[in-house]
C-alpha cells in the first residue's frame, strides 16, 4: 500500500458507478449534472438493479453513450456497485467512485478529489462533503467515526451550516458515506468487494473498516462537493429502512467487533434497544388510538424487530414483500 500517488495528472482514469432502481428522474438529474464536470478523464456506468419502470429506456434515450448494466434483479447497493467495481478493475481504471443516483455534483468535484489524493498520498478511500439537496448549505455528511458506547457511527458535521471555514481541512475518519465514495483500485484488489449481505446500509462502513484493518487510510475530501436528496428510496419514516438498518447493524457488529466488544454491546446497547422497540410496538399496537401515524409507528417497530430476527437466522437479501406492501397500504389509509 505504499503506492506513490505524489505525481497526479488528469491521466488518472476514474469510473463513476451509479446504481438505479426505479429512480429514473433522480438518475437523469444526476447524469445531467455530471455532464458539466470539468475533469476530462472519467467514464460513467449505470447499473440498473432490476427496475420495473421505464428507467433503462429513458436513460438510454437521453444518454445513449453511457453503458447500462442490467442485473435483472435488485441486488441492493452493495451487489449493484460490485458489478461496476469488477468491471472497472478489468478495464484498468485507477479510481472508482460510487455515486448515489439521487445526487447532483459540483463541476469541480473530481478535480478536488484528485487534489485531495495528492495532498494525502496514503488516502486510498475518500469521501465528498455531502450537502442536503433541499438545504444547499447544510452538511449532511462528512465522514464518520465509530462510537462503541452506542453501537453506531457518528457523522461529522451532520446538520451543520457550512461557513466555508470550519470544515475545509481533510480529516482521517473511520468511514465515508457511500453516496460519494472514491476508492483506489488497490482497495478492492486488497480487501475484496462490498459485502453483498448488507444489501442496504452499513456496507460502506464495513468496507472502510476492513480497509483500515489492512492498513488502508480513509479521508474526507471536503472540497469535493455534492448535494444529496438523502435516501429518496428509503426516507427515515419508511418501515423498510428500519428493517435494513437493524439487520445490517447486527451484521456489522458481528463482522467487525472483537468478542469482548460484542458482549458489551449486546448487554448494554443491543438488547435494551430491542426491548425498547418491542415495548413501543406493544404499547402503540394495543393501547394507542389507531391513527395513520400510529399505524406507521407500529409497522416501523415491527420492521426493526423482524430485521433483527432475520439476522439471527441468516436471512439476507431484499426485505420481505409483505413489508413493502403493508407500508404502501398504510400510507394510503386516513
Amino acid at each position: 500500500m505504499e503506492k506513490d500517488l505524489s505525481r497526479l495528472t488528469t491521466s488518472n482514469k476514474i469510473l463513476i458507478a451509479i446504481v438505479n432502481w426505479n429512480g429514473k428522474k433522480d438518475t437523469l438529474e444526476c447524469l445531467a449534472s455530471l455532464q458539466k464536470v470539468i475533469y476530462p478523464n472519467f467514464t460513467i456506468v449505470v447499473i440498473d438493479n432490476g427496475s420495473n419502470d421505464d428507467s433503462v429506456s429513458s436513460i438510454r434515450e437521453k444518454h445513449p453513450n453511457i453503458p447500462i448494466f442490467e442485473t435483472k434483479e435488485n441486488l441492493g447497493f452493495a451487489g449493484g456497485n460490485n458489478v461496476a467495481i469488477e468491471w472497472g478493475l478489468k478495464k484498468g481504471f485507477d479510481w472508482i467512485l460510487l455515486l448515489n443516483n439521487d445526487t447532483i455534483v459540483d463541476p469541480l468535484f473530481l478535480d478536488e478529489f484528485m487534489n485531495a489524493t495528492k495532498q494525502r498520498p496514503r488516502a486510498m478511500i475518500l469521501g465528498a462533503k455531502i450537502y442536503r439537496y433541499h438545504d444547499t448549505q447544510k452538511i449532511d455528511h462528512l465522514g464518520g467515526v465509530w462510537n462503541p458506547k452506542i453501537g453506531e457511527f457518528e457523522s461529522l458535521a451532520f446538520g451543520t451550516i457550512d461557513d466555508g471555514i470550519s470544515f475545509e481541512q481533510m480529516s482521517q475518519v473511520d468511514y465515508v458515506c457511500g453516496a460519494a465514495l472514491l476508492m483506489h483500485r488497490s482497495v478492492p484488489e486488497t480487501i475484496g468487494f462490498l459485502e453483498k449481505d448488507f444489501f442496504l446500509f452499513w456496507e460502506e462502513t464495513d468496507f472502510c473498516c476492513r480497509a483500515k484493518r489492512a492498513g488502508i487510510e480513509t479521508w474526507t475530501a471536503p472540497r469535493a462537493k455534492i448535494w444529496h436528496k438523502v435516501s429518496s428510496s428509503f426516507t427515515g419514516g419508511k418501515p423498510q429502512m428500519h428493517y435494513f438498518w437493524w439487520r445490517s447493524r447486527l451484521l456489522w457488529i458481528n463482522r467487525n467487533c472483537l468478542p469482548s466488544e460484542k458482549m458489551n454491546l449486546y448487554r448494554h446497547v443491543i438488547f435494551p434497544d430491542l426491548l425498547k422497540t418491542f415495548r413501543h410496538y406493544i404499547l402503540i399496537r394495543f393501547f394507542r388510538k389507531r391513527t395513520a401515524e400510529n399505524r406507521q409507528k407500529v409497522l416501523r417497530n415491527k420492521a426493526g424487530l423482524i430485521g433483527a430476527f432475520h439476522y439471527c437466522f441468516g436471512r439476507f437479501g431484499n426485505c420481505p414483500k409483505w413489508l413493502c406492501e403493508q407500508a404502501k397500504s398504510g400510507r394510503n389509509k386516513k
